[in-house]
C-alpha cells in the first residue's frame, strides 16, 4: 500500500504541473481571469468534455466567441436576437436546444447570485461524503425553471440515477482545489477538497482496476465512490489530487 501511494504521489508531482492545461479542456477556463467568466467557462467545458480534447477545446473556443469571450457580461445582457447563432450549435448529443437551456438557466442564476458556487451548496451537510447529496440537489435546481426541456437533462448527471458524474466531478475539481501548482483554480471555497469525489472516465477507471483500487465491476456513482475511498487512505484532506496520476497513467502512459 506504501508502495502504491509513493508511486501515485510521484506520478501527481509529474502531472499537476501548468503543461498539463495546454492539451486538456481546463486550458479554457484559464483563457479568463474574471471569477464568474472562470466558473461559466469552466462549466460548459466540462459539461461538454465528451470526446477527443481536441474538439472539446475548439468546441468551447467557438461557443465562446459567440459570446464575445465574455459570458458573464453576455448572460447579464444579450438580446434575443443575440441568441440566433447558438442555434448551429452542436457537440455529439449536446445541441441547441441544450445550449439555450443552459444559456437560460445561467442568466436566470446569475442576475439574482454572485457566484455559481451557491448553486452547489443546497446539498452541502458539511458532512464528508455530502457529494451525494450536493450533486443531488444541484441537479433538481439546475432543471427547476418551468418547461425546461426534458432532454438536456441528460447532460447534468445525478447520483439519483446511479451515474458516475464523472464530468460535474472535474467541474468541481478544478473550481474546489486549491495548491500551489497553477492547474485547478481554487475559487470556491464553501466545499473541502476533502469531500470531493474522483472524476471516474475511462482512463482513470481503467487504470483504477489495474492497481486494485476498483472492485466493482461497472462504473457508477459506487465506483466512483469506492474509488475516491481508497484515494483518501492516501490523502484524506485532498484525496481528488491523484486524479492526476490516474488520468496521466492512462493518457500519456496508456498504463
Amino acid at each position: 500500500m506504501q508502495n502504491l501511494k509513493d508511486f501515485l504521489d510521484e506520478k501527481v508531482e509529474q502531472y499537476n504541473r501548468p503543461g498539463f492545461i495546454t492539451l486538456d479542456p481546463i486550458s479554457i477556463p484559464h483563457r479568463f481571469s474574471k471569477k464568474e467568466d472562470i466558473e461559466i467557462s469552466g462549466f460548459f467545458a466540462a459539461i461538454l468534455a465528451w470526446g477527443q480534447r481536441k474538439t472539446i477545446i475548439n468546441k468551447c473556443i467557438e461557443l465562446f466567441q459567440m459570446m464575445d469571450n465574455s459570458p458573464h457580461d453576455f448572460l447579464l445582457n444579450h438580446q434575443e436576437d443575440d441568441l440566433k447563432p447558438f442555434l448551429n450549435f452542436k457537440h455529439r448529443t449536446f445541441n441547441d436546444i441544450d445550449t439555450l437551456y443552459f444559456i437560460h438557466f445561467l442568466s436566470w442564476f446569475y442576475k439574482k447570485h454572485d457566484s455559481l458556487e451557491e448553486a452547489f451548496l443546497l446539498g452541502q451537510t458539511g458532512e464528508i461524503d455530502a457529494m451525494q447529496s450536493i450533486l443531488t440537489r444541484f441537479q433538481e435546481f439546475f432543471f427547476s425553471i418551468p418547461d425546461s426541456p426534458h432532454r438536456t437533462r441528460k447532460h447534468i448527471a445525478t447520483p439519483s440515477r446511479k451515474a458516475a458524474c464523472k464530468r460535474i466531478n472535474m467541474y468541481l475539481r478544478w473550481m474546489v482545489r486549491d495548491d500551489d501548482k497553477g492547474v485547478d483554480f481554487g475559487i470556491w471555497k464553501k466545499i473541502s477538497p476533502s469531500q470531493l469525489i474522483c472524476p471516474c472516465d475511462l482512463h482513470v477507471d481503467r487504470v483504477g482496476r489495474k492497481l486494485g483500487m476498483i472492485t466493482r465491476k461497472q462504473t457508477d456513482w459506487l465506483t466512483a465512490l469506492e474509488l475516491t475511498h481508497k484515494l483518501r487512505e492516501f490523502d484524506a484532506t485532498d484525496p481528488v489530487k491523484y486524479d492526476f496520476a490516474l488520468f496521466g497513467l492512462g493518457v500519456e502512459e496508456k498504463f
